[in-house]
């Protein structure tokens, strides 16, 4: 119809100024501002992030020296995760959480990096209040409980990570601010985004679940599961619809698959 050609320019001058581009596209990496002309400054563009995608890379500064993302992830897992600044309550319960719980992520060859908007000298005392309130040794760079945050000042990897909610971004259009959500990204070896979370600034996280999906993740990788709800190490684990009934008792053992449906079959893995 004649009026159709008018609505769509009428539709199109009231869009938004997020503009979909195609996902050949690359990320953006670098970005023209600083904390201090952040106000009245052009909104960084936030790359599309999806699971399986490479985690972008990124050099910063953080409480263990200057770092290359890929280069300090290696042959490890990592998990990034992010806080909205620094001497703020929430955020110093879950870096003595995680902080305290390294050991165990070091088990699982995962390395834990943690970001706030604030600088390096603000981190370094914040890491001596975390310690004090919570146990840890987050202050203790050479710790096995240590790990480094990145100083985030310019919120250019919050931008590059797409760790700043609606209510932010509108903020940002009037003062210049923009604080992070609580982001977490569980990476692989390869550099691929295994994971994302994101929690609103009001809510802490669960150390617990987060290492429940590392389990998860790299027993699935190994064995070539799934996990259902709830699972942890030692529960049973599901086979795949991609694998036959046949071929997952050869696999798992001939008295060792439970067929619930033929979706829906369990197996138990052997130690």
């Amino acid at each position: 119809m004649v009026f159709l050609a008018p609505l769509r320019y009428a539709l199109r001058a009231r869009t938004a100024h997020f503009v979909v581009k195609p996902l050949s596209t690359p990320l953006r990496r670098t970005f023209s501002y600083t904390p201090q002309n952040l106000q009245g400054a052009k909104l960084p563009e936030q790359p599309r992030l999806r699971i399986g995608t490479e985690a972008p890379n990124f050099t910063a500064e953080t409480t263990h020296g200057k770092i290359d993302f890929h280069k300090f992830i290696g042959d490890s897992w990592a998990i990034l995760f992010s806080h909205p600044a620094d001497f703020t309550p929430v955020c110093t319960t879950e870096l003595g959480a995680f902080a305290k719980l390294a050991p165990e992520f070091a088990k699982r060859n995962v390395k834990l990096i943690g970001l706030s908007a604030n600088g390096l000298e603000s981190h370094g005392k914040w890491a001596e209040d975390i310690d004090e309130v919570t146990g840890s040794e987050m202050a203790s760079a050479n710790a096995i409980g240590s790990f480094p945050i990145i100083a985030d000042e310019s919120r250019e990897i919050s931008f590059l990570y797409d760790m700043v909610d609606e209510a932010q971004v509108q903020n940002w259009k009037t003062s210049g601010i923009a604080f992070t959500i609580r982001s977490v990204f569980i990476v692989d070896p390869s550099k691929k985004i295994r994971l994302m979370m994101a929690y609103p600034a009001s809510t802490g996280r669960n150390t617990a679940e987060v290492l429940r999906v590392v389990d998860s993740l790299q027993t699935a990788d190994k064995q070539g599961i799934a996990t259902p709800i709830n699972w942890n190490v030692g529960d049973d684990v599901i086979v795949p619809p991609t694998v036959s009934t046949a071929d997952a008792k050869k696999k798992f053992g001939e008295d060792n698959v439970r067929e619930l449906k033929p979706y829906l079959r369990f197996t138990s893995l052997k130690n």
